[in-house]
């Protein structure tokens, strides 16, 4: 069968799936409205749920080119002028390594101890802040710095090609930073906009051998747009603080998630 026998084959088989389209279509929006209010925290999310209905591997495929698409609504939201050009500095090239490895080691290495590593770091991470928050300790805003940020944008890079859980290490350098909020999302915007759009490549080369994830993938595009939007509109309501503290929930949440779902994998 060609190719597009086969993605329609599997559209068919979707069409009567209501369990796959209405939570692997509540994933998808529920990232795209993390990436418009918070510039990311949620792509992690994409794999342990869709990997319910079709393996994880297959699951990675149809996540990369949907945060790539939100990606473009969420720049035109979070243009240039809210990126902080010295964070990127130090970041990008962490990011070029990071996508190498990734996708050198992307059959070699075991996931499951990736995911329980981001997730004991960003969880330690995220409990810190809120422990500081309660005593009232602020934390001072820190000055780039190369050797943080390219190891942040390794981390990021690595882990968001072999899991879409890049946010965690780029949340703990740019929080760490003191950003506004304008700066903080527009510079996750700008750090995954072109990572994303790198991973492309290699995810392009995945999917010509999966239509079935192409099909999927084009099938929950649709709601990125309102997503997209919706995250944007919170995102403007919201104080600095109230950022902060939604993107650290964020964090626990999602690394709890992947903390689960390793531990589980581990154990099985």
């Amino acid at each position: 069968m060609s190719y597009f026998s086969l993605m329609i084959e599997a559209f068919t088989r979707f069409v009567h799936d209501p369990a796959f389209l209405l939570v692997g279509g509540a994933t998808i929006a529920l990232i795209a409205f993390s990436k418009g209010a918070f510039g990311g925290g949620a792509a992690s999310i994409g794999i342990p749920m869709l990997s319910f209905f079709i393996d994880p591997l297959g699951a990675a495929m149809v996540v990369a080119p949907l945060v790539s698409a939100m990606d473009m609504f969420t720049l035109r939201a979070f243009g240039p002028s809210s990126w902080s050009k010295p964070d990127l500095r130090v970041l990008l090239p962490g990011l070029m390594v990071g996508l190498g490895l990734g996708w050198w080691m992307f059959e070699k290495i075991d996931p499951r101890y990736v995911g329980l590593t981001i997730a004991v770091i960003s969880l330690s991470f995220a409990l810190h802040w809120f422990i500081r928050r309660a005593r009232k300790r602020e934390v001072a805003p820190k000055p780039t710095h190369a050797a943080l940020g390219v190891l942040a944008g390794t981390a990021s890079g690595f882990t968001t090609f072999v899991a879409h859980a890049g946010g965690p290490p780029i949340t703990m350098y740019l929080i760490r930073r003191g950003l506004d909020k304008r700066l903080f999302v527009g510079t996750n915007t700008a750090f995954f906009t072109i990572g994303n759009l790198l991973k492309l490549i290699p995810y392009g080369i995945l999917l010509s051998h999966r239509p079935d994830a192409a099909m999927a993938a084009l099938m929950f595009a649709i709601v990125i747009p309102f997503g997209v939007q919706l995250g944007i509109r919170l995102h403007h309501r919201l104080s600095q603080d109230s950022i902060l503290i939604l993107t650290n929930i964020m964090l626990i949440l999602g690394s709890g998630r992947l903390l689960y779902v390793s531990i589980k994998a581990l154990t099985a």
